[in-house]
């Protein structure tokens, strides 16, 4: 009797050097690269938007994200703390007739569904809160 070979294929992708990662969430902060954030961040594979809009998840209308939207993601994460957040309903339609994507998480989740996707060299962007 023959021995069975199994095929296997590799896939390989190349590390984006240039892409920011969040290394950490904490009582302390949001570690991004190196550097610590205590307030809410908003970030895109290119960079990090300063001087973020701060508004209570509620209160969030597309007019906050509209420096984060001019990087054209197709996806913006938004990590709202401890918990997960239901997005206000307009907020929402705001961003499907954009044809953008928009999800509300756990700011942890937020942070590991964007080093994923960013690192498949996916344009997304990420705006979380810290817990």
């Amino acid at each position: 009797m023959a021995p069975m070979v199994r095929e296997a294929s590799l896939k390989f992708t190349r590390e984006l050097v240039d892409t920011l990662t969040i290394r950490s969430i904490s009582s302390d902060g949001i570690l991004i690269n190196d550097q610590l954030w205590t307030e809410p961040v908003a970030l895109t594979t290119q960079g990090i938007i300063k001087n973020w809009p701060y508004a209570s998840i509620p209160d969030l209308t597309d007019v906050h994200f509209s420096e984060l939207l001019k990087y054209k993601p197709e996806l913006v994460v938004v990590g709202t703390g401890k918990n997960g957040e239901l997005p206000p309903r307009e907020l929402m339609f705001a961003f499907a007739r954009r044809g953008v994507g928009l999800e509300l998480m756990s700011t942890a989740a937020a942070a590991r569904t964007f080093n994923v996707l960013s690192g498949e060299g996916r344009h997304v962007a990420a705006v979380l809160y810290t817990n």
